[in-house]
């Protein structure tokens, strides 16, 4: 018998947590992940006394629905969306919807959205900022695609997503095709920008100034307490803090999606100036993603992020 009003598939943390955050809001979600085992644990554990519900099969889960059948990815960006999609149609009718919440690239998700179109089936891509703190208890959701979707799909996506002001939620329709991918990707440089002026000044402190982990965490923490109060200045602090299961330090390990690229990239395709200037281009070749055997600057191939919405949030 129909009776949830959406599904999820993929059941990482941030699936979880928006499963969790629907649920509180009143909605009926049932839960699906590849590895069937993950959602009895699931459902005996976090949404245990909840109204979430399970399927053990993709064909189980579409019977479960109520119509317009509502159906969100949260799976790792490229094929992968692809291959669900491809085993879903099947089991959909004219007029139900999928919704791809990972950190696809929006040229994918406009094909995505032309493809499904051909065939009946509403497709939105969405872009997911707020990390899994922000997936539990309130998210900035950047919806786009077939807009057919968005009246069925609004009132779920408003009652979770995180509020502003008077209770303004930090979701609307942001246009056609990739539209909701492409805002992500260009919040995602943004920010991207931020982190690149909190990287310079790590570099100075570390490689200049010759100081040590801890004592620029120090220096974080107190420029926290200022007009640079921060959500990024504040993680910096704990990252460089934070030690590795080996017991040495993590930031050196931590190595970049390729969000910020993409928008690079982008820049490039419609003619926009890009810095050509030798000293710059020496200082990339310096660091660890060039240095190990990568390409070179300005070559080198966006492939994506490994996960769905990771990266910066």
């Amino acid at each position: 018998m129909a009776q949830a009003d959406i599904a999820l598939i993929g059941l990482a943390v941030m699936g979880q947590n928006l499963i969790l955050n629907m649920n509180d809001h009143g909605f009926v979600v049932c839960a699906f992940n590849r590895i069937v085992s993950k959602v009895d644990d699931f459902l005996a554990n976090e949404a245990k006394g909840t109204k979430v519900v399970g399927a053990k099969s993709l064909k189980e889960m579409v019977s479960k629905l109520k119509k317009p059948r509502r159906i969100i990815l949260l799976v790792k960006a490229g094929q992968a969306v692809d291959d669900f999609i491809e085993k879903l149609v099947p089991l959909l009718d004219t007029g139900d919807i999928i919704i791809d919440g990972g950190n696809s690239k929006y040229c994918d998700t406009t094909r995505r959205c032309q493809d499904l179109k051909v065939k009946g089936i509403l497709f939105v891509g969405s872009g997911v900022s707020g990390g899994e703190k922000g997936a539990r208890y309130g998210t900035s959701l950047m919806p786009g695609g077939n807009k057919e979707a968005w009246s069925h799909i609004k009132t779920i996506f408003q009652a979770i997503a995180a509020k502003v002001g008077t209770g303004e939620p930090c979701c609307d329709w942001v246009g056609d095709e990739g539209a909701g991918h492409f805002v992500k990707m260009v919040h995602n440089g943004i920010e991207y920008g931020d982190m690149q002026l909190i990287c310079e000044a790590s570099h100075l402190m570390k490689d200049v100034l010759g100081m040590r982990h801890e004592e620029m965490a120090q220096a974080f923490e107190e420029w926290n307490k200022t007009e640079l109060d921060s959500f990024l200045i504040e993680i910096t602090t704990n990252i460089l803090k934070f030690l590795d299961t080996d017991g040495k330090e993590l930031l050196p390990k931590i190595r970049d999606s390729a969000e910020g690229h993409w928008e690079v990239d982008r820049h490039l395709s419609t003619g926009l100036r890009r810095a050509r200037h030798p000293h710059w281009r020496s200082c990339l070749r310096s660091l660890p993603v060039f240095s190990e055997g990568g390409a070179s600057p300005g070559q080198q191939e966006a492939q994506g992020p490994p996960e769905g919405p990771a990266g910066p949030q």
